[in-house]
């Protein structure tokens, strides 16, 4: 038998049990801390966090702790737990083995196509993934869950939605249609990214009942219909996948023309087309590190594209490009690099707290620090932007979480601990 199975069953059950549900609710005083409120007050030095039924009761100086847990905090910072990016996390666990992804769907054979927006891949997750510790330690509190385009699959890859790392099962917010455009995605549309927009405008017309359901041409289901109507209604984020500036021109052009909330994801050349971005209030979730042209989407890709998009006035949240479930705790590094690059420091955190959390539907819950707000908070040894600060505590509705994964297991296993 694998001795380590057992220990790590126990880590997993006592960190699943410690967080999950209602139940894990608790008072809490962090005293004395650099806390980053990532709202309009900014950050606080030297005050103290009070949390009373895993919410935020108050925030401020000389706080009664009562009967509240009391952690010394001796001027270390404090932030909301943070977004982890587009992710799939829960729902891919070992990219290498198929039948462990749940990202995307391929109903049809190649060339064919199978437009199925109601494809939902929230219902795939798995809280008990080992991938949720390995991020949660590292102060990652919630992402979005992605869905994919791939072969026999369409450009309307389907719903996401976001999730928090604490054990529970359910999303939480709105759910989110994902849309992948541009040449890596033209194989989906006979080879032509023009034919994207043909198929989109025939998309629309069937959910408007302008195309009718019995005919031959028709591409959705009667569910998929539905579904689609919904979001064009304005029930729901569009999240694209898009990277060349032309490309990003033209969904501004078609998404105004429907009335539809889109965001984007990618935006490589993003930076380019800044003020129209700023104009429609669309948002883009940058990937900092993309600095080099990877394809011919990309030319315009610079380091500098969260800067130069802030300045403008865009919101800019932050996601990996690749590898981003196994990795989502390094989205730090990506704020880190987007600063260093000229984006203000208070936009970089709000890159992983505020601008996700508005954009995705939840600001209410988390995101900030606030009166009110679910208590899922970290607390670091360092500039939470820097690689070199690690979390030491992370909270849910104000319980600390065990800081334990299978990666501590595996180092305490083989260090001999």
């Amino acid at each position: 038998m694998n001795r380590f199975a057992p220990r790590f069953a126990a880590t997993l059950a006592a960190g699943l049990l410690a967080v999950a549900g209602s139940a894990a609710a608790q008072d809490l005083l962090v005293r004395n801390a650099t806390v980053h409120t990532a709202t309009a007050q900014g950050t606080l030095a030297g005050a103290d966090v009070l949390v009373r039924d895993g919410r935020i009761a108050a925030v401020g100086k000389g706080l009664a702790a009562g009967n509240a847990t009391v952690v010394e905090a001796n001027g270390r910072a404090l932030t909301p737990a943070l977004f982890g990016g587009i992710t799939g996390i829960g729902i891919e666990e070992v990219s290498g083995e198929g039948s462990t992804v749940d990202a995307s769907l391929a109903l049809a054979a190649p060339p064919a196509m199978s437009v199925r927006p109601e494809f939902d891949v929230t219902l795939a997750y798995n809280p008990a993934s080992s991938l949720v510790p390995v991020n949660r330690v590292e102060g990652i509190g919630y992402t979005l869950l992605h869905a994919g385009a791939t072969r026999g699959g369409s450009i309307v890859a389907g719903q996401g939605g976001t999730v928090r790392l604490d054990g529970s099962l359910d999303p939480v917010g709105p759910k989110v249609l994902f849309l992948a455009l541009g040449a890596g995605n033209a194989g989906l549309t006979g080879d032509s990214r023009a034919a994207q927009w043909m198929l989109l405008d025939q998309l629309i017309d069937e959910a408007r009942g302008r195309i009718a359901p019995d005919s031959n041409h028709s591409l959705l289901t009667p569910a998929g219909r539905a579904t689609l109507k919904r979001f064009l209604d304005g029930d729901g984020l569009w999240m694209v996948e898009v990277q060349r500036a032309a490309d990003i021109v033209q969904l501004l052009r078609w998404s105004k023309r429907h009335g539809l909330r889109v965001a984007i994801s990618g935006g490589a050349e993003a930076w380019a087309v800044a003020p129209q971005l700023a104009a429609a209030k669309v948002p883009v979730f940058v990937d900092p590190l993309a600095n080099l042209p990877g394809n011919f989407d990309t030319l315009g890709a610079t380091m500098e594209n969260a800067a130069r998009l802030h300045a403008a006035g865009v919101r800019v949240g932050f996601s990996q490009s690749g590898d981003a479930s196994h990795n989502a705790r390094k989205v730090r590094q990506l704020a880190g690099n987007a600063v260093a690059n000229g984006l203000p420091w208070e936009a970089g955190l709000a890159g992983l707290t505020t601008v996700p959390a508005q954009v995705l539907g939840v600001a209410g819950q988390f995101g900030g620090i606030a009166p009110g707000m679910r208590a899922d908070l970290v607390l670091w040894n360092g500039d939470p932007l820097e690689v070199n600060a690690t979390a030491d505590q992370v909270w849910f509705d104000g319980r600390a979480i065990p800081m334990r994964s299978r990666q501590t297991e595996l180092r305490d296993r083989y260090l001999g601990r």
